[in-house]
């Protein structure tokens, strides 16, 4: 297991470093892959939060903690991250083994939208700019696995290749709590 541990506004000492490794290496008995983890310590007045990001088998698992005390905090967040675990390994078993395809990657853009009455006042004005890109792996996966993807990294939507039709798709959480899912025509 690669973990990674940083700290914002709080000198880490080694003892509060091995106590969140044992910890959060004990996490690694439920794959046989290696996992990375990403541990972030920060201090706020008197509040103790403990942020972390595990990444198996190309999944995000990520959770979080504030607490008065840093042990206390690394204790919770450990707890929160287990229960996703084992939820995760549960699902997976019961699902039937997916065809493995090839993984795509899509780019995704995001455009900064202007008020309503900004773009009116403008009359004509300049389109939305692209203020941020990235890229990422699309996997094959079933709708049920996406919903459960997109629940685990805790997203409102999520882009993935269908496994029945091997066509990128889009799953989104809808205001009323059920979930929406975009296809292209055939």
């Amino acid at each position: 297991m690669n973990i990674q541990i940083t700290g914002k506004q709080i000198d880490l000492t080694e003892p509060l470093k091995q106590y969140a490794e044992e910890k959060i290496g004990k996490l690694s008995r439920y794959f046989d892959t290696v996992m990375d983890a990403h541990i972030v310590f920060s201090v706020n007045k008197h509040r103790q939060k403990v942020e972390v990001n595990l990444l198996v088998n190309g999944i995000n698992i990520s959770a979080e903690s504030t607490t008065q005390d840093m042990y206390a905090s690394i204790d919770t967040v450990t707890d929160k991250i287990e229960r996703q675990v084992k939820r995760y390994k549960n699902k997976i078993k019961s699902h039937k083994p997916r065809q493995q395809a090839k993984d795509m990657v899509v780019n995704m853009n995001v455009f900064a939208a202007e008020s309503f009455e900004e773009r009116e006042e403008q009359a004509g004005g300049s389109e939305p700019k692209v203020i941020k890109s990235s890229s990422f792996k699309v996997k094959p996966m079933s709708v049920d696995e996406a919903v459960m993807q997109m629940n685990l990294i805790s997203n409102e939507f999520l882009v993935f290749r269908n496994a029945d039709s091997d066509q990128i798709n889009v799953i989104y959480q809808r205001k009323d709590g059920n979930y929406g899912l975009v296809q292209p025509e055939a």
